[in-house]
């Protein structure tokens, strides 16, 4: 795979992380890896956003790239009417991807919000400018209860759109997993239609490059470049029966 796009089932569940996790393992498998950040909200000019943070965790050789920064943090269409500044379009995600991939093995695309979070106000999606690249789509989700049913609904979103869910991972794998985290790890392939690929623990985007490089094949199934194994996983973390 050249070209991947990272989306998430919602905001802040670990979608940067899980890019410098899959950025980190292609490094250390010695491909070229570019991060595409399409529109970047919340962040002021000059602080640093989600692609310095790939760096920050995986290494200063990637290549980054952000299309727009919007300071207030909202929908990426909102933000950019409201600063009156241009808005992403679709064509521009897959031109700005493709370019990249010229000269890099793999470009991580890592959107903003979930799947359909409108980039315009004709309502374009992360969702078109991977169709636009033919690209599969990393789902990071969370853990706990409700997880089952917002991954699905982004995993039925993608094929309603004739796209290829490449997986699931969990985006921060909590220390002390409750009931429904542990159970949803046996669930979620099944209610997703999609193989799980990986869990990264909580916390993980507080830790040092070398660790975080060391730790992210162990995070990270072997689709992705790791070793992390889904079946025993999810048998270790299971519930005692009732």
């Amino acid at each position: 795979m050249t070209v991947i796009v990272v989306s998430g089932t919602g905001t802040e569940i670990g979608k940067t992380v899980t890019t410098a996790a899959v950025a980190a393992l292609a490094l250390a498998a010695g491909r070229s890896v570019a991060m595409l950040k399409p529109a970047q909200t919340g962040v002021a000019p000059g602080e640093p956003g989600d692609a310095e943070e790939v760096t920050r965790l995986a290494g200063d050789e990637i290549t980054t790239l952000e299309l727009a920064r919007f300071p207030e943090p909202l929908a990426p269409n909102t933000a950019a009417r409201r600063a009156g500044m241009a808005q992403v379009r679709p064509h521009e995600v897959a031109e700005a991807a493709a370019k990249l991939a010229v000269d890099h093995d793999l470009v991580l695309i890592e959107g903003a919000g979930g799947l359909l979070v409108q980039y315009d106000d004709e309502g374009a999606t992360l969702a078109d400018a991977a169709r636009l690249l033919s690209a599969p789509v990393l789902v990071v989700a969370t853990a706990g209860l409700g997880t089952l049913n917002t991954t699905t609904l982004t995993t039925e979103a993608l094929r309603a759109r004739g796209l290829a869910p490449l997986g699931v991972t969990v985006g921060s794998w909590p220390a002390t997993p409750d009931l429904a985290s542990r159970c949803n790890l046996a669930d979620l392939p099944h209610s997703a239609g999609t193989p799980l690929l990986g869990a990264l623990p909580e916390g993980a985007g507080s830790l040092p490059r070398t660790a975080f490089r060391t730790g992210a094949a162990t995070w990270l199934g072997p689709e992705l470049g790791g070793t992390w194994d889904a079946r025993a996983f999810t048998a270790q973390e299971a519930p005692p029966a009732p």
